[in-house]
């Protein structure tokens, strides 16, 4: 598989870990996931990110569920979370998922980091436990991280690390951010590299407008993502905030922390790639109303959006 560049762009999509009813690991449903996201023509996944459920995962099967979809990706460059503790493991994880056939790593920084310095200090240490052959991404997401970068951290962290190509920007508000940081880039005090935007696609439409390359982030309706990402960059404004805005009810009710994953394993298990929408636990549980009022905004968005009409049915759903 081609490694990470800074010349990355498009949609990659952030992917729940399927889980059986009682916990297990679900291999068939990770397959199926896997060949979903290439056929609707996502660019890459994104996989073991926060909303993959990593955490909850012992060493052996973050490195089970990584390779699982990197060997079934063929075509799509896979970006593997490997966020851990200790460099140890995360060094353990890097090497694992890129001799299987990664693109490259995604880090995120612990919760505990909060001057500047002890920022820019752990993600030298972290390149230098990874090794500098390995591409890597980093994850800027202080709502739940609680770790604050300002755009001239992140461009000391970039600049001091050859093999960061990629940041997932994920702050909120962060418009500014993104044009501070492609500033930076016009006046040469920043390298070249992709930015792609998370939070649950919420800001996409005018994100892509202030210089984002493309999404990374796991909306239930990943087709969404690549058509205003394809129409931002082809000029057609209107078209992208049009679409955007059909789903942009769906894409809050799934954006409400703690719930935001049961409904997006919900929809994908409706949509039928995964077989269950269970999160290992400790995790959410959707109630039997969060369920009706999400089959009531599907059939909102499938006004404007047919791949949204699920019904039994129709010939639409996919």
């Amino acid at each position: 598989m081609t490694k990470l560049t800074a010349q990355a762009a498009g949609t990659f999509a952030i992917a729940p870990t399927p889980f059986h009813d009682d916990g297990r690991i679900d291999e068939k449903s990770i397959d199926r996931l896997t060949d979903f996201y290439a056929e609707v023509g996502c660019d890459g996944v994104t996989v073991l990110g926060i909303l993959g459920e990593a955490p909850k995962l012992d060493a052996a099967e973050a490195e089970q569920v990584a390779v699982r979809f990197v060997k079934r990706a063929k075509d799509l460059q896979i970006i593997v979370g490997v966020s851990a503790p200790g460099f140890a493991s995360m060094r353990s994880l890097a090497k694992a998922s890129m001799d299987a056939g990664a693109a490259g790593v995604m880090i995120a920084p612990p919760p505990h980091l909060r001057t500047d310095d002890q920022i820019t200090g752990y993600f030298k240490q972290a390149q230098e436990a990874i090794g500098d052959e390995i591409p890597w991404v980093l994850q800027d997401y202080p709502l739940t991280l609680n770790v604050i970068f300002t755009p001239a951290v992140i461009r000391k962290i970039v600049m001091d690390s050859p093999s960061c190509v990629m940041l997932k920007h994920e702050d909120w508000p962060g418009l500014e951010k993104i044009t501070m940081l492609r500033n930076f880039q016009k006046d040469g005090s920043l390298k070249p590299m992709s930015i792609l935007v998370g939070n649950g696609g919420l800001f996409l439409d005018f994100e892509m407008e202030r210089g984002a390359d493309g999404a990374m982030t796991g909306y239930a309706f990943p087709e969404l993502l690549i058509d205003v990402v394809k129409l931002s960059k082809a000029g057609k404004r209107d078209a992208a905030h049009d679409l955007f805005d059909a789903h942009l009810p769906l894409i809050r009710y799934e954006q409400q922390p703690g719930a935001g994953l049961s409904v997006r394993k919900y929809v994908l298990q409706k949509r039928g790639i995964i077989a269950s929408s269970a999160q290992r636990k400790p995790g959410a549980t959707i109630t039997a109303t969060a369920r009706a009022e999400v089959d009531y905004l599907l059939s909102r968005v499938a006004r404007v959006d047919r791949r949204a009409n699920l019904q039994p049915q129709s010939s639409a759903a996919g």
